[in-house]
Formats: structure tokens, sequence, C-alpha cells
């Protein structure tokens, strides 16, 4: 018996033995020693080094009254004591900021620097210095600072309309006031919206980790071009905070927005936006219009807007924006935004049956704000 086993067993090896030296030495591809040594493991380690030297620290301080006792306002308090005048301190915080030009500009957000009486920029290199104020912008969350500062290294900016939900990003920032420092994540989705807190909301949801002072701070792919504004951190309880650690949830102002907001604040002081002059509310798509669509039904014409002297009336309903589908209304009246006072926009809408073709030069809309301090 154990005679013809090894009759069976010895065969079966010698056969397994010349199958794996065929395949090792026909079938499977020959990898030279020196292309393995080639194989170097992922590193983002030059996107980084491009980038980090355009990301500043940025430390604010700002002049806080103490509140009131609500004693103080009662007469039987007063007729006992005197009340004590309020006493006031310096209250300090940190952000981040991107360098955008050699001339010193510097993209940050509003409320990073809202309310400072002194603002200070620290570079990588450990260089700092005083920064101003060259304008902010409430309706985005954004402000341009400048630094009186040599051999600046500007970011350079990549294109936001180009990125895609599953791209790898970074994020530098002054986290918790450490200095600079990176996090990496992917592109969670794109277009978010509905939070509330500024007039204009298309963000950049990502989940590489942003902590308290990476406000402000660099949003890059993985060839270190700056695709967007670190700003939000959406929070447990559902609600968005500029502060504490996020959950996976992190929220980035896109780049194309963000340069055209500062384009206009180093320009003009303000941003000029084009304004139609109308509230409008989506609506469910009309079966003869097909999917993927979203009209708008106007609500509300303002007296003497663009939209009014177009002729354009409550209750039509509009399809079209330059010839294009309304897809999206929120991001259609963006586009319009973005658009120029005194530029034309083809509007298509619906009255009741039947179907016009109106054509409104834009009006100003402004809510942005000049401040400079020499």
């Amino acid at each position: 018996m154990k005679q013809n086993l090894t009759f069976i067993v010895w065969p079966a090896i010698a056969g397994l033995l010349a199958a794996l030296l065929i395949l090792d030495r026909w079938v499977l591809p020959q990898v030279p020693a020196n292309e393995l040594a080639k194989a170097a493991p992922v590193t983002y380690a030059a996107a980084v080094r491009a980038a980090t030297p355009s990301v500043v620290n940025i430390y604010t301080a700002k002049l806080v009254t103490e509140s009131r006792s609500p004693l103080v306002d009662d007469s039987g308090f007063r007729k006992l004591t005197r009340p004590k005048p309020l006493r006031q301190s310096i209250e300090r915080s940190l952000g981040s900021g991107v360098i955008m030009t050699e001339r010193g500009h510097i993209l940050t957000n509003n409320h990073v620097i809202a309310g400072a009486v002194a603002i200070q920029v620290m570079l990588q290199d450990g260089r700092s210095a005083k920064a101003i104020v060259i304008g902010t912008d409430s309706a985005t969350d954004l402000a341009v600072l400048q630094a009186e500062l040599s051999e600046l290294q500007p970011m350079a900016p990549g294109d936001s309309d180009a990125i895609q939900v599953g791209d790898v990003v970074l994020a530098i920032g002054n986290p918790l006031g450490f200095g600079h420092s990176v996090t990496q994540g992917i592109v969670s989705a794109l277009g978010r919206y509905g939070l509330h807190l500024n007039t204009y909301e298309d963000y950049i949801q990502t989940d590489a980790t942003i902590y308290q002072g990476n406000s402000g701070g660099a949003l890059i792919d993985t060839q270190g071009r700056l695709l967007g504004i670190n700003t939000l951190i959406y929070t447990p309880n559902s609600a968005t905070e500029r502060g504490t650690t996020g959950i996976g949830i992190n929220l980035a102002i896109p780049v194309n927005l963000a340069t055209f907001v500062m384009q206009d604040l180093i320009e003009y002081g303000e941003v000029i936006r084009g304004w139609l002059g109308v509230v409008v509310e989506p609506i469910s798509t009309i079966p003869a219009m097909g999917s993927g669509r979203q009209p708008l039904e106007v609500k509300v014409v303002a007296p003497n807007s663009p939209a009014q002297k177009a002729g354009v009336q409550v209750g039509d309903i509009i399809t079209h924006i330059d010839d294009e589908a309304v897809q999206d209304g929120r991001l259609a009246m963006h586009r319009i935004a973005m658009l120029r006072p005194g530029d034309t926009v083809g509007i298509t809408l619906l009255r009741g049956q039947q179907s016009f073709e109106l054509r409104a030069v834009l009006g100003v809309l402004n809510q942005s704000k000049r401040k400079r301090e020499e």
C-alpha cells in the first residue's frame, strides 16, 4: 500500500513543480529587478512641498466687551449700588489663509478676521507681518488681506469645475495653533448647500479632517493646485461649526468662486454682481420638459428691476437661461450673480400655455464690504 502511494504522490509533486516553473518562466510577466526598485510607495510630498509655502497662519486680536448683568438695568438694584463700567479684554483667535499674488494678497474666510483690531500672518519659513483688510464679502464668507512681505510664493489655482467625486484632496492649515499641517481625503460630494449661513452656497464636501484653525486654509489636489478654501465643519448635532473637529463632513468654497470674489475685492474694493431682480422657487418638473430639469416659478419681481423692464411677471415659469435648460435653480441664480452689470441674459419662460423669449440687461447687486486700513 505504501509503495502504491509513493508511485502516486511523487509524480503529482513533480508535475506541480514543473507547472510552477512554466508559469514563472513563460506565462507570468517578468519584472526586472531595477523596475522593482523604482516601485515607490504612494506619496503626496511633492504636492505638499509646492503648496505649503503659500499657506499662512493667521492670528487675530479682537476687542471684547464683557456682558452686562440684567441686574444693572433693575431700578431697585441701581439704588443700592453704583454700576461699574464695563471692562474690555483682548480675545485672540487663529485661522489660515492662502497667498494668491506676489503683491501679498491673501484669501481667507471673513469669519476668521471679522471684528479683528489686529491681524498677524506667519509664513512657513517663520517670517511674519501685519496684514490689512482689503475687502470682505459676507455673501460668500470670504475676505482678502494684504501683507508687506518679499519673495512670496502664490499658490497655483486649479479648476474647481473639473473636480470629480472621488478625487484625492489635501487640506493644509493651522489646526489648533500647531502650525502648518496636512490631512488627506477625497472629494465626497459637490454642490452642497442649504446651510443658510451664506447667500451663495456651493460647497465642495471632503472627508479630509479639518480642525479649529483650518478655516481659510487651502484644499489642494495631488499636483499642489488650489481647489478651494476650507470653511465649515458639519457636526454630529446637525449644526455647522467653524471651530471643532469634523466628523468627515467638511466643506470648502470652490476656487473659481473664491478667485472671482478676490479679483473684485482687489480691483474695486467690493464684489460687483449681476442682478436680475426676481425671487424664484423651483417647481416639480413639467412632464413635457422631460426629467432632469428644475424650472423656476417667479414669486416676486422687484420694482424697476431688470426683470420687470424685460417683461417678467409674477407666476411666470423660467425654463431656460441663455438657451440652457434650468437644471438647478440655485446654481442658475448663482451664475447670473457672477455675470457683470450690463450683460444681457436671455430668458425663456412659460406664461399659461404660451412660451416667451425675453432679454434682460442685468443691474448691480452689491453685498460686499470695502475696508482699507492705511
